[in-house]
């Protein structure tokens, strides 16, 4: 639409509906004859009864508010319906017999977008019905295209995303079932502790979501890393482990590039702190940089405690799969040692949900049959 193009209401698509709300007959009167060409006209003789036609789907495109009515005055019954998630969007014109700036500040400041006083001047009350109704337009097909805006982004953000995890899979000898299994023990550990005190602010429902879906780019940093060495089944020289663990640097580079570009706050910046942070430990024993505690982001944190665990219960070609409980016990000896002590404890209250994403997403009978071994309590 051009945003210069002034709406016909006869031509402009389905009709726009007005509400009337009023206790004078003469008054609807008067009002439907000057609309109901080019509206599609509804009328009410009390507040209640507004509330009730208002709620009604189609919505209202416009209301026509009589301010003095009995038992829900037009203030009241204004106030109301700009309380109302579902009605508050619709614009409100206020009738009145009364000229004073007193009443109309009260009535603008409930939220109302015009006065049309008394008597009716049908020439004055068709343009500004008008005026009102395209505005409302306008903004409606404005919300329209920002809703859409913001779903292709969200699906832009999910394609690269999943593309990147996908190149992640083609180079890495850890299974699919791994990405799966880490991201969602980042969003189990994110949603236990979104209401404690040091999180809440960080973990709200973008964040947890953000979470979820940058938790498979951790190790993206491995595509830097040579297939002599990532894909070495015994175990590895002191040289190569230390090749191994330059895969944080190589990852946070890879996607530092794009964050310059995007911003800092792009979708990107957790899957980079991941990337860069998640062999971090909490005493500071941990790479590539060694910083500590509260120095780490809560995302490195996070994927921290959801990536030993998996590699633990996981079965590798150096090792079986550990148990559960054996697992368990190994993440509560490194509290606060090896991860921060409040996301251990909250681990320890959902781990048994841990163990059946773990079961749901296993590669493997042994793992399975290692998982399978029962829940346990912690006491």
């Amino acid at each position: 639409m051009n945003p210069g193009t002034r709406i016909n209401p006869v031509t402009a698509g389905e009709r726009a509906k007005i509400l009337i709300v009023d206790d004078v007959a003469d008054n609807i009167e008067v009002l439907f004859h000057t609309l109901q060409e080019h509206y599609a006209v509804v009328a009410a003789k009390d507040g209640v009864k507004a509330l009730r036609m208002a709620a009604k789907r189609p919505h209202p495109d416009l209301i026509l508010l009589d301010i003095m009515m009995p038992n829900l005055d037009g203030y009241e019954t204004c106030r109301r319906l700009k309380a109302d998630p579902e009605l508050r969007h619709i614009p409100v014109i206020f009738l009145t017999a009364m000229d004073d700036l007193e009443d109309e500040r009260k009535g603008l400041a409930l939220g109302a977008v015009d006065y049309l006083t008394k008597p009716f001047r049908p020439e004055l009350v068709a343009a500004r019905v008008a005026n009102h109704v395209e505005l409302k337009r306008y903004r409606d097909r404005l919300e329209e295209l920002v809703e859409a805006r913001t779903a292709e982004l969200a699906l832009t953000q999910e394609t690269t995303l999943l593309t990147l995890s996908n190149l992640i899979e083609s180079r890495d000898p850890e299974t699919g079932g791994h990405i799966q299994r880490t991201r969602t023990y980042i969003k189990l550990l994110a949603e236990r502790l979104r209401d404690h005190p040091r999180f809440a602010e960080q973990l709200d429902d973008e964040a947890i979501d953000l979470l979820y879906k940058s938790a498979p780019l951790h190790d993206i940093g491995k595509v830097g890393v040579p297939d002599a060495v990532l894909t070495k089944p015994g175990k590895l020289t002191d040289a190569e482990f230390d090749e191994m663990q330059q895969h944080p640097v190589h990852g946070y580079a890879a996607l530092q590039g794009a964050l310059k570009r995007l911003g800092e706050h792009s979708f990107l910046r957790y899957g980079a702190e991941i990337a860069y942070t998640h062999h971090e430990r909490w005493d500071g024993s941990g790479y590539p940089r060694g910083i500590r505690g509260d120095e780490i982001p809560v995302s490195g944190r996070l994927m921290a405690l959801a990536d030993v665990y998996d590699a633990l219960i996981s079965k590798r070609a150096y090792k079986p799969p550990f148990s559960h409980r054996k697992a368990v016990e190994i993440i509560r000896e490194g509290r606060g040692k090896h991860f921060d002590p409040d996301i251990v404890d909250a681990f320890l209250e959902i781990h048994e949900e841990f163990r059946q994403t773990a079961l749901r997403f296993a590669d493997f009978p042994e793992e399975r049959e290692s998982l399978s071994e029962g829940s346990m309590s912690l006491t």
